[in-house]
């Protein structure tokens, strides 16, 4: 058993060692290594750059550099201390994306990129699939709160305390037909439907994805995290 062990420890470095150095091709999709990009493929090593991004700004703001202008407007803001206990550092201020944002918010470099990945990968094929236009138009309750999870005196810091959190309340489609999480959640025509989709293929590009069925404080709003290992509820 320990010789299948050490064999396989070897033979991942080996991997490991060989793609750094580009002794063998790999698609970058699919290369742990290589930069993420935005318009790349989602792949299961997808999650795995977002979470380098983290301790990587320069990276972070390269994916968002390569972004074209039209599809992406942000302020790079200077780390500072809103808020007591709450110093904010490599954030922005998202203006918008592909679509329009009901109000701009503060957010983390890695918040914007995992939103991006979102947009273009999991919400605008889902709003075409379901009703044959694109989602224009975003609303939100906000990004940043200098507070505990779930507003308790005790316990971590949410993830809102750093702008690594958005909560979202409604799309808004193309025809101005706007599906609002509070309003539509449990509907099982197709607002509904598209909610609960839309809900689920944020897990996997956020840390911690939360809706209306997790508890009473969400009925009106998905949280979207970076915090977390794929909690999905």
């Amino acid at each position: 058993m320990r010789a299948l062990l050490l064999g396989l420890v070897i033979l991942g470095l080996l991997l490991g060692i060989g793609l750094d150095k580009g002794w063998w091709s790999v698609p970058p999709a699919w290369n742990p290594w290589a930069p993420l990009r935005v318009a790349a493929p989602v792949t299961p090593v997808t999650r795995w750059k977002l979470a380098r991004l983290e301790d990587d700004p320069q990276a972070c703001r390269a994916v968002l550099a390569a972004v074209p202008d039209a599809q992406l407007r942000y302020t790079v803001l200077a780390d500072h201390t809103p808020v007591a206990g709450c110093p904010l550092t490599d954030v922005l201020r998202l203006h918008r994306a592909g679509v329009a944002f009901d109000d701009s918010f503060i957010a983390s470099c890695p918040l914007a990129v995992s939103w991006l990945l979102y947009e273009r990968h999991r919400l605008q094929p889902l709003a075409r699939e379901v009703f044959d236009q694109p989602v224009v138009a975003v609303e939100h309750v906000g990004s940043f709160a200098c507070r505990n999870i779930y507003g308790r005196e005790q316990g971590r810091r949410s993830d809102h305390a750093a702008a690594a959190a958005l909560d979202v309340s409604a799309f808004r489609l193309g025809d101005g037909r706007r599906v609002s999480v509070r309003r539509d959640w449990g509907d099982e025509r197709p607002d509904g439907r598209f909610l609960r989709r839309a809900q689920r293929g944020a897990c996997g590009l956020f840390g911690t994805v939360l809706g209306p069925d997790y508890n009473a404080a969400h009925a009106g709003h998905f949280h979207l995290g970076l915090r977390g290992t794929g909690v999905c509820r």
